[in-house]
């Protein structure tokens, strides 16, 4: 028998105008967990799609336990013990925890074998759902993550990180051979990845090969067996990760040497320009007090339920404090709504850019200049106007797109979340807060980002980051702020922390 349990051999995929993968191979061990790396528009996405049965190939073969076999669609995926968990939880808002754990599971356990049936129980002539047993599974599916999540909750009630979590229940409950994760990390906590990991361990202990996907390549480093790198849809190595260096992958993946991940540039701090002072929203946040320089990038740091995106949302108009004052320029301001905060200076990039940052069906020069359309109104849109704006900051970011008319929808998760920055950095505001700016993005855009993030810092902007990388917390910026449960636990000077005290702080243990 074969050490390998899936092959793709010389696989292609090619899109109107777009040749996605090009002639790729790639193989996964029984019991490994075999890491998927490259930059946005490598070819991963296009990948795993055919992998899971949403793609089938232009060429080449996909080879499972020593036989050549085809995917019509994702259930003949499935029924071969295939499941996928997506960056981008694709869940059923109105209906339960349980209910989307268990959506497309068979009533008969041995239409697909191994897998955790749909609860049933007959009565009568009918078989209907055993809710009671259907909430105890879902229960004991979540119990194996350890997490607290109530199985009758509506989806839409759960936040990013729970809903990613309720992906990796159900992927869970599937009992696949092949398991394939694309970001599930992203939203994570440091404790829950830490969870997630132990669990991965134990099924690749169990045989399950795991296709993990991830642009933190600590996290790959930590997890994987070997890594296999992809670049611009071609198969690029395969590094035993044990022999691998973080640098010799960054160069497969970018095709030449990149320079430092942190660019941070030595800023004079110019004046205050924006105070927060006993900041309150009752069962969220409490009493948060900070100041932000010209100049300056003050990094909060704090696990899922800190109050880190609460806080943020309320200082630019999203919900109303209860308490605290906020002033921009030493100047008292009333943040009612958004278009408050816009006016006032500030600016926001929210955590969730599908849900909060963007409107998918439109064109990325419409995202663009969404929230500009007062400057760029004459009587009528200016659509000139709009094009040159929107092709200014495309070229600023290099944003991939094949061209300024081009669905956001159709980007990758990387150019979107470009497409977000660049809308709010077209405001020309005094104050920007960046929630996550780099979740789903890959190596060199990263880099690219923090690089724009210090030359906006240089050009006299306040910058408020809010992130659950530590290393981007510690390397970017110039003072820390910890929130643990809506308060502050912990406040550093860059240089005056390490990981392991923010991680103290977040975790409640050291207060100021």
């Amino acid at each position: 028998m074969s050490d390998y349990m899936l092959e793709l051999c010389d696989v292609s995929k090619s899109f109107p105008g777009v040749k996605a993968l090009d002639g790729v191979s790639f193989a996964l061990r029984r019991g490994e967990i075999h890491a998927l790396v490259g930059e946005n528009g490598a070819g991963k996405s296009t990948l795993i799609k055919i992998i899971t049965g949403v793609h089938r190939p232009d060429g080449g073969r996909i080879v499972l336990d020593g036989a050549t076999i085809s995917f019509a669609d994702p259930l003949s995926a499935q029924k071969n013990g295939i499941a996928a968990i997506y960056q981008e939880p694709t869940t059923f808002p109105d209906l339960s925890v349980a209910e989307n754990i268990f959506m497309g599971h068979p009533i008969l356990a041995k239409v697909l074998p191994g897998v955790t049936r749909l609860p049933t129980r007959v009565t009568g002539f009918l078989s209907r759902v055993d809710w009671k047993a259907m909430y105890r599974e879902a229960s004991r599916l979540l119990g194996e993550l350890e997490v607290d999540i109530d199985p009758r909750a509506p989806m839409k009630t759960l936040t990013v990180a729970e809903r990613q979590l309720v992906e990796v229940a159900k992927a869970l409950s599937l009992r696949a051979r092949v398991l394939i994760m694309d970001e599930p990390t992203s939203a994570l906590t440091v404790e829950e990845t830490k969870r997630l990991f132990k669990i991965m361990r134990q099924l690749r202990s169990g045989g399950t090969g795991i296709i993990f996907i991830s642009h933190r390549l600590d996290e790959v480093f930590e997890i994987s067996d070997r890594i296999s790198v992809l670049r611009d849809g071609q198969f690029i190595a395969s590094l035993d990760t044990s022999a691998a260096t973080e640098q010799q992958v960054i160069q497969h993946m970018v095709g030449r040497h990149v320079g430092s991940l942190y660019p941070k540039q030595e800023i004079e701090r110019g004046e205050a320009v924006l105070r927060v002072e006993g900041l309150t929203k009752y069962g969220e946040f409490n009493n948060i007090s900070f100041t932000v320089h010209r100049g300056e990038i003050v990094g909060f740091a704090g696990l899922v339920g800190a109050g880190r995106t609460e806080m943020a949302r309320t200082i630019f108009g999203i919900a109303r404090p209860d308490s605290g004052s906020i002033m921009v320029d030493n100047k008292l301001v009333k943040i009612r709504c958004p278009e408050d905060a816009l006016r006032s200076g500030i600016a926001y990039l929210p955590e969730d850019r599908q849900q909060h940052g963007l409107v998918l069906p439109m064109s990325v020069v419409h995202n663009v200049t969404l929230s500009i359309l007062r400057h760029v109104l004459l009587g009528l849109t200016n659509e000139r106007q709009e094009q040159r704006i929107a092709g200014d900051y495309v070229d600023l970011l290099s944003i991939r797109t094949a061209s300024l008319l081009q669905r956001v929808s159709q980007l990758s998760g990387g150019n979107q979340q470009k497409v977000v920055l660049a809308k709010w950095l077209a405001t020309n505001p005094k104050v920007l807060i960046l929630d996550e700016p780099t979740k789903g993005i890959d190596v060199q855009a990263k880099a690219a980002v923090h690089r724009l993030i210090g030359e906006l810092a240089a050009q006299g902007l306040g910058i408020v980051m809010i992130s659950s990388e530590l290393p981007e917390i510690l390397g970017m910026s110039d003072q820390i702020i910890v929130m643990h449960e809506g308060v502050i636990t912990g406040r550093f000077a860059r240089g005056e922390a390490d990981q392991e005290q923010i991680l103290m702080a977040a975790i409640g243990r050291a207060r100021t």
